[in-house]
């Protein structure tokens, strides 16, 4: 089980607080899609992926980018089981989306960016550890049916 300090934990909610749920998610993934192309395979089915500039108006990616940071909100209120929060999301993406796990990470780093971006110098270095340590529980929360 992870420790959070109650100064991590104002953070990480201070994070979420700010977060333009529509804006960031869609941008975030985006931008993952765009980086690193080969997650893209993912998505077959949201049509034009072709170029950046398809990926950026794709209303599917928007949409998954959404959804993805709704998904993050509830480890946020769950930070004390997010292991356990995300034992169904772990297996639907190991077991039947078969999705590279490394991609989660990408996916965080992409997330990060667009954060440190909006929030500019108030996601100050003390905010963004605690940032890269939620999303590291994350991801180990994801990448657990893998092992």
């Amino acid at each position: 089980m992870v420790q959070w300090s109650d100064q991590e934990r104002a953070f990480i909610m201070e994070i979420f607080s700010k977060l333009d749920y529509e804006l960031v998610g869609s941008t975030s993934l985006a931008r993952c899609l765009i980086v690193y192309p080969w997650t893209q395979r993912y998505f077959g089915g949201f049509g034009n992926l072709y170029n950046a500039a398809a990926i950026m108006a794709n209303p599917m990616v928007g949409a998954h980018g959404t959804v993805v940071l709704h998904g993050l909100d509830r480890a946020m209120k769950n930070m004390d089981d997010i292991k356990n929060t995300y034992t169904e999301l772990s297996v639907l993406h190991s077991e039947k989306l078969h999705v590279d796990p490394d991609n989660f990470r990408l996916l965080g780093d992409c997330l990060t960016i667009v954060i440190a971006g909006q929030m500019g110098n108030s996601f100050s270095p003390e905010m963004q550890a605690a940032w890269q340590k939620f999303l590291s529980v994350v991801v180990s929360a994801l990448c657990r049916q893998y092992h």
